[in-house]
């Protein structure tokens, strides 16, 4: 009884750890209408090997229901363009990402923040530079799309999760060799 309480606690640290993220666009990073813009995920934290994007808008009148515009995307990539004509919205706010099953769309394995397009003509986000001990040193830059900045703390998370994934590892040997 216990063995099996420890392999399906096992199963959903391992299962919560590897969660597919949508990094950008987000609240500080907008999309400007009828351009080229760049979405990014956390493409080594997921199983999952594609996925369909979708964008939907929380307001229905600008968007009734989430629309794919990229059909089958490789998870490996970790970022893409979106062309100008796949990112012909309005300009508004309210605007999310889905990442989901490609053989079915309301299985969504991850929402971006909601974020904003802005109206053609407007500037990208600026980019910027930021240190920690625990990630490397750089700055960002792109002339057509926004570009990633490194956050602090990626490191350390991904070390927390291979921390809880061998601790659990370690109870789940120790109960099979009791």
């Amino acid at each position: 009884m216990f063995a099996s309480q420890l392999v399906l606690v096992a199963a959903l640290v391992s299962s919560a750890s590897a969660a597919l993220t949508v990094l950008t666009p987000n609240a500080n990073t907008w999309w400007v209408a009828q351009s080229e813009n760049v979405f990014s995920w956390s493409c080594s934290d997921s199983p999952s090997q594609t996925f369909t994007v979708l964008i939907g808008n929380q307001d229905n009148k600008i968007l009734t229901q989430p629309q794919a515009v990229i059909a089958i995307q490789n998870n490996a990539d970790c970022s893409k363009a979106i062309t100008q004509q796949q990112a012909n919205f309005t300009a508004a706010s309210g605007y999310f990402l889905q990442l989901a099953n490609p053989l079915n769309q309301t299985d969504v394995f991850a929402q971006s923040e909601p974020f904003e397009v802005r109206p053609l003509g407007a500037a990208y986000p600026a980019t910027t530079s930021v240190a920690s001990p625990n990630t490397a040193s750089g700055s960002a830059s792109g002339s057509a799309a926004p570009a990633q900045a490194t956050q602090p703390g990626n490191n350390g998370a991904a070390s927390l999760k291979v921390s809880a994934a061998a601790l659990v590892g370690i109870v789940v040997g120790y109960a099979f060799l009791a």
